[in-house]
């Protein structure tokens, strides 16, 4: 099964992803770290139910990777916005034989974080990136169980795309995220977050 791991903040750089998603929440992130694999870097927030948000960019200080980078960031554009969504399971080849269209396996590390993620050759997940990118973790104790308490709780998270229907079709039969909504327009992501006070939607 697809269980929602997280959600994702891209960027033009960390600073603007980082910005973007405290403005939004009145909560300051803490430090990530390094991607060297894909050259990226990023800084998190936890989310209640055992969730996180992660704000995300390419790395200036970082080699350029010999594949595209994951999240399709090199052709990220415009402003920072909630961008992507992460769905872990517990078997990623198996995962893979029922949803190719995720990428290829990739055994990834950072710091005492080890996990397995599908990207795509190409580093552009389908439907316009609104495809769930899917990991494997390795670690017992992954970011949405491991970071400081934020009190901020996720009531939905809505994909919006001119195909919603056929990616839902598509996810449904292996996703058990009851918070997961699809609806019909144009690509896009909004999360419903509560806060101290009240909700707000990040997008």
């Amino acid at each position: 099964m697809l269980v929602l791991d997280h959600i994702a903040v891209l960027g033009g750089t960390l600073a603007e992803a980082t910005a973007h998603t405290e403005e939004q929440l009145g909560q300051p992130l803490n430090p990530g770290g390094v991607h060297g694999r894909f050259g990226t870097h990023n800084q998190l927030l936890e989310l209640e139910p055992d969730l996180y948000i992660e704000a995300i960019a390419i790395d200036p200080s970082a080699p350029a990777p010999d594949d595209p980078r994951w999240f399709g960031l090199d052709a990220f554009a415009g402003p920072a916005r909630l961008d992507k969504w992460v769905c872990r399971v517990d078997d990623l080849d198996a995962a893979l034989q029922l949803l190719p269209m995720a990428g290829r396996r990739l055994e990834l590390q950072r710091g005492d974080l080890r996990w397995a993620m599908a990207v795509p050759l190409d580093g552009m997940l389908p439907f316009d990136g609104l495809f769930p990118a899917l990991i494997q973790w390795h670690t017992d104790v992954p970011p949405g169980k491991a970071l400081p308490t934020s009190g901020l709780t996720l009531q939905s998270l809505t994909v919006t795309h001119p195909q919603a229907d056929e990616l839902a079709s598509l996810l449904k039969p292996y996703l058990d995220a009851p918070l997961v909504r699809f609806e019909t327009g144009l690509p896009g992501m909004a999360a419903e977050i509560a806060v101290d006070h009240g909700s707000v939607t990040l997008r």
